[in-house]
């Protein structure tokens, strides 16, 4: 774990160096992995008019990604369960770093900057010992592993700060998974998923559990309010015919709702939340359902709002009034007010996620 004195040091090395702000990379709204057309794999950023603002190659398929909060730098992470990350100048397109997991471990395709952007977090999973860990990663010491916290659970899959940056939510999916073993899931009969509250130096805060009957509801993915409350959307790993609640809303100290969108809508979820995300001014949250072909919208009290038919829906992000879609056949929509708008097609397939700059 890295000590007060290196923390503050490092802070004042960043300080020292000249900075460029995100309108020097075009100043894009989100950015999105894609595979292309010729089968080649590429980070994009693009902007609210839709318009792409760059390209920039990975090599391998992408998932998710972590944008750096002032900076045009991006991490990209490799699909889970990956073994690498790359570190993007968003601005000349550069690599600047690639990270590897430790021997033992793999990324789960999500991470966080912290507020002030010298640390990268990084949600892992220890195969050796089925223990979730969240790495640490210094930019001012050359994007160099300084450390790592306890998840609390079982295979944390998202990472995210809550406002004021000292507190941060982990999604412990609850999943064992090795890469020997490729996607295959390991536990699943005795799996158990919780939203966890951590320190910066991983002390355990808070500590949300599903009810018994929705224990193979996996906690996957996150989404933070601007008044801190926490969004979490989850995938069913049980019998298709049961149709659980696929959304969950927390505030720290209350009780979690599950977003109840009704039997007959919960069935057409198919048990399978790809992304979730809320609204900037804090009164929406969207989830996206692939699997569905849908995207499903709560008010901040868990009632439905809209359900908005989209064949291959998954990257989901705010933006504008409401958020940006993107699907698997290169679409790319605006959502406000339960209306989309096209903002374009582009020969590419989208991959899951959506990540939108903060602001």
């Amino acid at each position: 774990m890295t000590t007060r004195r290196g923390f503050l040091a490092s802070l004042l090395a960043a300080s020292t160096v000249p900075k460029l702000g995100w309108a020097a990379a075009g100043d894009p709204a989100f950015l999105a992995a894609a595979r292309d057309a010729d089968g080649s794999f590429a980070l994009y950023g693009v902007g609210a008019d839709g318009a792409d603002r760059f390209r920039i190659p990975l090599p391998a398929r992408g998932h998710a990604g972590a944008v750096h909060p002032t900076e045009p730098l991006a991490v990209a992470f490799a699909r889970r369960p990956g073994t690498f990350a790359v570190v993007l100048d968003c601005v000349t397109g550069q690599t600047l770093a690639r990270l590897d997991s430790p021997e033992g471990r793999h990324f789960m395709g999500h991470g966080s900057f912290s507020p002030d952007g010298a640390l990268l977090y990084t949600a892992e999973n220890d195969f050796v010992t089925t223990r979730g860990k969240i790495g640490l990663w210094s930019r001012s010491d050359g994007w160099r592993r300084i450390g790592e916290l306890e998840s609390h659970g079982i295979g944390p899959h998202d990472v995210q700060f809550l406002p004021g940056g000292q507190v941060m939510a982990v999604a412990n999916g609850g999943i064992e998974t090795n890469p020997a073993k490729g996607r295959e899931k390991l536990n699943l009969p005795v799996m158990r998923p919780n939203l966890s509250y951590l320190s910066l130096t991983g002390e355990l805060l808070e500590q949300v559990e599903l009810p018994t009957e929705w224990h193979r509801n996996s906690i996957r993915h996150l989404a933070i309010g601007p008044d801190g409350m926490v969004a979490f959307a989850m995938q069913w790993e049980d019998e298709p015919e049961t149709a659980p609640p696929l959304l969950g809303l927390h505030r720290r100290g209350a009780e979690p709702v599950l977003a109840d969108a009704g039997e007959a809508e919960h069935r057409l979820m198919k048990g399978y939340v790809g992304s979730v995300a809320i609204s900037r001014d804090g009164a929406q949250v969207a989830v996206s359902c692939p699997r569905g072909g849908r995207v499903v919208v709560f008010d901040t009290a868990g009632n439905l709002l809209h359900v908005i038919p989209r064949a291959d829906v998954c990257g989901l992000a705010p933006m504008g009034a409401g958020f940006v879609l993107t699907d698997g056949v290169g679409g790319l929509l605006q959502l406000e007010a339960g209306r989309l708008t096209p903002l374009g097609a582009r020969a590419r397939a989208w991959d899951n996620h959506a990540v939108a700059l903060r602001g």
